[in-house]
C-alpha cells in the first residue's frame, strides 16, 4: 500500500477502500469517509466512542457490537486513534530512521512505513476496543499512555504467527559459537530481527547497506565497512545458526520463507514497455524463421538472374554469399558467446567446390519447381 494511493476509508478492521469526496462536503478522514459518518441512525462519530469510555462501557459496547454497530465503533476508533499514533509514535520513529520525508506527514510516508503506520493504528484501536472497561474521562491521554504497550504487543504477535522469535535474543550456545566478538553478536540479533518483519531489501535477502553503516559506526571501521564484508560475514553467523539445525529451521529459515520474494526491477525501454519481452516458443524458433527469410530472398534472386540468362554457379556464390554473409539477428537476444552464430560456417561452404557444385544443384531444382520470382 503506497502514500501515492491518496486518502483511505477504513470503516472496519482490516478493511480500506478508496473515499472520493464530493464538492461542498465535509471532508472524511484518513480511516472514515463522510457518508459514513452520517448515516440515519446518528450513531457514528467519536462523540459516542467518548460516552462509553467515559462510561466505562466501551469494551462491552465493542464485544457486543454487530454488523453496521460494530463498524461505526470501529470507524470512530480509527478517527480519534490515527492522529495520536501518527503525532506521539510513527513521527519519532521515521525520525530514528532518518526519514525525514516520512516525518512531515502521513501523505509523505513511504510504501513500507505507511504499512508500518497502519498496523500500529490497526493494533491500537484494537487495544482501544477490548481493554477500555473502566471510566476514562480522557481518551486521547489514556490511548497515548498506551501506545507502546499496544504497538509492541501486536508486532510481537505478528512475529509469532511468521514462526519468528517474538523477543529476537542470542541463545547462550550461539553466543559461544560466535565468540567474543561484539560487532557478530549484534548482526546475529539483527538477523533474527529481520526474519520476523514484513519490509524486505528490494532484489537482496539482506538490507546489506544498512548493516554495513551499522558495523561501521560500532566497529569505527569505515572504509572496510563494505556490502562485500557484511554479507562474508553474514554468511559466518548462518553458519553458526546452523549448529543447531531444526533451531535454524524454526527460527530463522521459515519465518524468512514468509517474505514476499526480491524481484528484480523490470527493465523497460523509452516508452515503459519491457525491453525483453517473454517470447513464446522454443529458444529457437527466432533462428529458425529468419534462416528461412534469409534462403526465400536468396532463392528469389538467384532465379531472377539465372531467368534473365546469368551463369548458376558465379550467381549462387554471389547471392548467398551476400544474402548469408551477415550477423545473424536471431541470436542478439542472447549473451554474447552464449548461443552458436547459425551463417558461420556459409563463407568455408562457399570455398569448397563440391559443396557449391550441392548447393547449385538443390537452388535450381527449387526454381524448377517453382517458376517465377516467388520461389520458396
Amino acid at each position: 500500500m503506497g502514500a501515492s494511493q491518496g486518502r483511505a476509508i477504513r470503516s472496519e478492521i482490516g478493511q480500506v477502500s478508496g473515499v472520493q469526496r464530493t464538492p461542498n462536503s465535509p471532508p472524511g478522514n484518513l480511516y472514515a469517509s463522510r457518508s459514513a459518518r452520517n448515516r440515519p441512525d446518528g450513531t457514528a462519530g467519536t462523540g459516542r466512542l467518548r460516552r462509553l469510555a467515559s462510561e466505562g462501557r466501551l469494551a462491552q459496547a465493542a464485544a457486543d457490537a454487530r454488523g453496521y454497530d460494530r463498524q461505526q465503533l470501529t470507524s470512530a476508533a480509527y478517527e480519534l486513534v490515527w492522529p495520536l499514533v501518527f503525532n506521539r509514535l510513527t513521527r519519532r520513529l521515521e525520525q530514528q530512521r532518518g526519514h525525514a520525508a516520512c516525518a512531515a506527514g502521513v501523505a509523505e510516508l513511504a510504501d513500507e512505513c505507511l504499512d508500518r503506520f497502519h498496523d500500529d493504528v490497526e493494533a491500537v484501536v484494537e487495544d482501544l476496543l477490548v481493554h477500555a472497561r473502566k471510566p476514562i474521562q480522557n481518551l486521547d491521554a489514556w490511548v497515548t499512555t498506551r501506545l507502546g504497550a499496544a504497538t509492541v504487543n501486536a508486532h510481537r504477535r505478528r512475529r509469532g504467527v511468521r514462526g519468528a522469535l517474538q523477543r529476537p535474543r542470542l541463545p547462550v550456545w550461539l553466543i559461544d559459537e560466535l565468540g567474543d566478538d561484539r560487532w557478530l553478536r549484534t548482526l546475529a540479533t539483527n538477523i533474527l530481527v529481520w526474519v520476523g518483519v514484513t519490509d524486505t531489501a528490494g532484489a537482496e535477502v539482506w538490507p546489506l547497506d544498512s548493516w554495513a553503516q551499522e558495523r561501521a559506526g560500532i566497529l569505527g571501521d569505515w572504509p572496510g565497512s563494505d556490502r562485500i564484508t557484511v554479507e562474508r560475514e553474514i554468511t559466518q553467523v548462518l553458519r553458526a545458526m546452523q549448529v543447531r539445525p531444526s533451531w535454524y529451521e524454526s527460527f530463522v529459515e521459515r519465518p524468512l520463507g514468509t517474505k514476499r520474494a526480491p524481484v528484480a526491477p523490470m527493465v523497460a525501454n523509452v516508452y515503459g514497455e519491457p525491453a525483453n519481452p517473454l517470447v513464446l516458443g522454443a529458444p529457437d524458433d527466432p533462428v529458425e524463421a529468419e534462416l528461412v527469410r534469409l534462403a526465400q530472398a536468396a532463392v528469389r534472386a538467384i532465379g531472377l538472374r539465372v531467368t534473365a540468362g546469368e551463369e548458376a554457379g558465379p550467381t549462387v556464390v554471389e547471392v548467398i554469399g551476400t544474402v548469408f554473409g551477415g550477423l545473424s539477428t536471431g541470436t542478439l537476444d542472447r549473451a554474447p558467446h552464449g548461443a552458436h552464430d547459425p551463417l558461420e560456417g556459409v563463407s568455408g561452404a562457399l570455398a569448397d567446390q563440391r559443396r557449391v557444385e550441392r548447393i547449385v544443384r538443390t537452388v535450381q531444382s527449387i526454381i524448377d519447381e517453382h517458376p517465377g520470382t516467388d520461389a520458396g
